[in-house]
């Protein structure tokens, strides 16, 4: 099965705490700095060189920062989309995601779900919240 693997510009470690808090799961975190001292990708950096966070439901988002001195390309073209059963639950997941963000298309009943909003979170991470219809 697919998961979404998330890159950051030195700033997964509070990107996957927040998503860990929004949407519960545990976290597991590996940063550049902790590789073994014989592993040619050891760099001297906090960066994160792979998160896993396996949320309640058994899927999984994933995510690591680009290693110091590469330019990565931000999440521009690439949405992840999180379906609920219910619109309450939507509404307060969409809000969260939306604290500090930027409100793409408002949370709220549409003519194929009883809830849906498009957000961009303060990470940059673009967001569909849905509710089954």
């Amino acid at each position: 099965m697919p998961y979404p693997y998330l890159h950051f510009q030195g700033h997964c470690v509070d990107a996957m705490a927040f998503y860990a808090d929004v949407f519960g799961g545990e976290l597991t975190v590996m940063k550049y700095s902790d590789l073994p001292a014989d592993t040619p990708q050891k760099i001297d950096s906090d960066r994160v060189m792979h998160s896993h966070l396996a949320l309640p439901d058994g899927t999984r988002l994933m995510a690591s920062d680009f290693p110091p001195g590469f330019e990565g390309d931000p999440h521009k073209a690439v949405s992840i989309s999180h379906v609920v059963s219910d619109a309450g639950e939507g509404r307060a997941l969409y809000d969260r995601l939306s604290d500090g963000g930027e409100v793409i298309d408002p949370y709220g009943e549409k003519f194929f779900s009883p809830g849906f909003g498009m957000v961009r979170d303060r990470y940059g991470t673009h967001w569909m919240i849905m509710t089954e219809a």
